[in-house]
């Protein structure tokens, strides 16, 4: 069944209003009638329902709600992707995939190795794109909650958002010790339900040993002897803590 979301105010009482670029799909693309029921949910608060159509315009589709949807397809744990920008359409990639394995939050991070450098009108244009290929992607999987898709954010300024989080992983080619099993006995031992777990990947040139100190409290892993690429890298990482800590 098709899903779509809308935000607080397009909800009332027992009728959800879709407005929009969906309009169009709906009407359009997927060739919906009056009478056929689609799963719409909440942006704000992911509470997810069964509609029927019940009156379909030139800008606006009128649903009926039929029953409310009890949220269980997102993650206990809280992953964010700080990634370092890479080059060509490897950010929407990296946003497409770590969407459908149930990431929560992106930061692309301006970085000293970063062949691609965005002004700040740049910046907002790109992050605009990015958050709505995760929204699509969101749709196309099922979510419940379509993962925030930050600004850039310079490496330096980075631990303002990571206060609430209760690790940062940093995979960096040249560790040769601190293995990702390790860090994930780690990450368990905190015996805690709701996890937030950063992870901070490097560009294609990778991580600048100045950068690396910069980063206090981060837990650096390697990930073997082999050299994945940037857009591999956060897609290993999040398949794999969603599998250790009990999510596929």
């Amino acid at each position: 069944m098709p899903k779509f979301f809308v935000e607080n105010n397009q909800i009332e009482e027992n009728t959800i209003v879709i407005q929009g670029t969906d309009v169009n799909h709906i009407k359009n693309v997927l060739r919906y009638k009056v009478g056929q029921e689609i799963e719409i949910t909440s942006k704000e608060s992911s509470q997810g329902y069964i509609c029927k159509i019940k009156q379909l315009m030139d800008d606006k589709i009128y649903c009926e709600i039929m029953k409310k949807e009890d949220a269980c397809k997102e993650p206990k744990v809280h992953i964010h992707i700080l990634q370092g920008l890479p080059k060509a359409d490897k950010m929407e990639l990296i946003i497409q995939k770590c969407t459908e394995l149930g990431v929560k939050e992106i930061t692309p991070i301006a970085m000293s190795r970063c062949v691609v450098k965005l002004d700040a009108k740049e910046a907002l244009k790109k992050q605009e794109r990015w958050q709505k290929i995760a929204e699509v992607a969101a749709k196309q999987c099922a979510r419940e909650a379509i993962p925030k898709i930050n600004y850039v954010h310079n490496l330096k300024n980075v631990y303002e958002l990571l206060e609430k989080y209760d690790i940062l992983l940093v995979a960096y080619e040249k560790e040769e010790t601190h293995t990702l099993k390790q860090a994930i006995e780690n990450i368990k031992s905190l015996n805690k339900e709701d996890l937030k777990v950063a992870i901070l990947v490097g560009p294609e040139g990778g991580i600048d040993e100045k950068e690396i100190e910069m980063l206090e409290n981060a837990q650096v892993i390697t990930l073997g002897k082999r050299i994945l690429r940037t857009e591999t890298v956060a897609l290993v990482l999040s398949s794999i803590l969603m599998y250790e800590l009990g999510d596929l």
